[in-house]
């Protein structure tokens, strides 16, 4: 088989162990080159634990992983300069200005000063930050910051990026900025990891991986999922009045339909058309009925009850 068509991360029964706490337990998946792979769940899931182990930084109690057809576990140092990872905590020095931290993080991947400088340049270019260069970084915002620590990941040219929740605490239009330099990254061939719990992101992804208490409960396409665990769309009921919780307890009691809580609405998987009909249209509180497409966000919820469920 083809390099290229050989998954450029294979994960297999990986396991990591913590005493009696089992942070990985057993899960099994692969990355292929070029895509946009999200690796989703709440904080606690295990997700920053299994990229560790993907970049070499913690070995596995169990399993197999290899980067680029490599085992990970022997070959960190072939494999490191092949790989960016962006950490959740922002790790550049507030008191250098952003030059200064690209001139150190380019350092550390043995750049001399005139690649550090070209790229520096070409990256500040491309994520629309230049004036900030001379800046120090303790005096930009969340966001940009966020940026300029993309930028110093990017800074070796990697062909694999992990992004390990990179949107944390940012704003919805920094948050959007964000994305649209992961798409062109990925766009240019880089394959993207990206974790978050933000189910909107991941909308983005090629694939995604769904995460819960170290175990992989779901996984596919964003469509696929939908699919999968929506067969039927459901349906979102606006109410004249705040009764979504009545209405929500009657339809549970009386088989008509599963509900939840979506902001002002309710939002109802059908199990009985014919009596769902009548319920709502004799039902003064409600005053419309229509179709809802499902989002990540419940496949997720979906995915986690009925695994709380069994």
């Amino acid at each position: 088989m083809n390099k290229e068509h050989k998954p450029i991360i294979r994960v297999e029964n990986l396991t990591v162990a913590f005493g009696d706490f089992k942070a990985v337990d057993g899960i099994s998946f692969s990355v292929e080159r070029g895509e946009i792979f999200g690796f989703l769940g709440a904080n606690g899931a295990g997700k920053t634990t299994t990229i560790r182990c993907i970049c070499g930084l913690l070995n596995p109690t169990q399993g197999v992983v290899e980067v680029d057809g490599k085992d990970v576990s022997s070959s960190t140092l072939v494999l490191k300069p092949h790989i960016g990872y962006m950490s959740q905590k922002f790790t550049l020095y507030p008191d250098l200005t952003v030059r200064e931290n690209l001139v150190f993080a380019g350092s550390l991947y043995g750049l001399t000063r005139a690649q550090i400088k070209t790229r520096a340049a070409e990256l500040m270019q491309f994520i629309g930050l230049t004036q900030h260069l001379d800046e120090p970084v303790k005096l930009l915002s969340g966001g940009v910051k966020q940026v300029v620590a993309l930028a110093a990941t990017l800074l070796h040219n990697p062909d694999l990026i992990f992004l390990d929740e990179p949107t944390a605490g940012t704003s919805p239009a920094t948050r959007a900025d964000f994305w649209r330099l992961i798409r062109t990254l990925a766009q240019n061939g880089k394959t993207i990891f990206v974790t978050t719990h933000y189910m909107d992101e991941a909308e983005y992804c090629g694939r995604i991986v769904l995460m819960e208490r170290g175990k992989i409960i779901a996984a596919g396409t964003p469509q696929a999922l939908k699919k999968q665990f929506f067969p039927q769309p459901p349906v979102e009921l606006l109410f004249k009045r705040p009764e979504q919780a009545r209405v929500r307890a009657e339809l549970k009691a009386r088989n008509i339909a599963s509900a939840q809580m979506f902001g002002d609405a309710l939002r109802a998987e059908v199990q009985d058309a014919a009596r769902f009909d009548k319920y709502t249209r004799q039902n003064q509180a409600i005053f419309d009925v229509h179709p809802a497409q499902p989002t990540l966000e419940d496949v997720f919820l979906k995915a986690v009850c009925g695994r709380e469920g069994k």
